[in-house]
């Protein structure tokens, strides 16, 4: 639209400024949102990373002091390692699976889940209702 005097302006032409003016505004803020949304995702990434870095750290100061492995991220650790190990020296019940995971420590509430785990990837083999040997 030409520059004209505002108050030669028909009612119609004052209404479709608006509108342009309107979208205009609109875009304006919908960019800005994008940008503010696009810096917290950074910040939150820039945490994350942090985050793993104090971890990690933290870990190896535990592994040095205790000797063993931390167990913290990944598939419930050690425990799939430390099953294997006890079904290798034959047939066993969840029951003493679970006894042999407490007295090393591990976590035994995923038991379930991690049993079902080791014999989709046929790591493990059930022999019967709650038996298991390894494979």
């Amino acid at each position: 639209m030409a520059k004209k005097n505002i108050n030669n302006l028909t009612a119609d032409e004052l209404y479709e400024l608006a509108e342009a003016r309107k979208k205009e505004e609109m875009q304006k803020e919908k960019e800005e949102l994008k940008s503010q949304v696009a810096d917290l995702r950074a910040k939150k990434k820039d945490l994350e990373r942090e985050h793993k870095k104090t971890m990690a750290a933290i870990d190896a100061e535990i592994s040095q002091l205790t000797g063993r492995k931390s167990r913290s991220g990944g598939r419930a650790g050690g425990t799939s390692a430390s099953i294997l190990d006890f079904l290798a020296s034959g047939e066993s019940d969840t029951g003493s699976i679970r006894a042999h995971l407490e007295a090393q420590g591990f976590p035994v509430a995923n038991l379930p889940q991690t049993m079902a785990y080791l014999k989709r990837t046929g790591r493990v083999v059930s022999t019967g209702r709650g038996r298991y040997k390894a494979a």
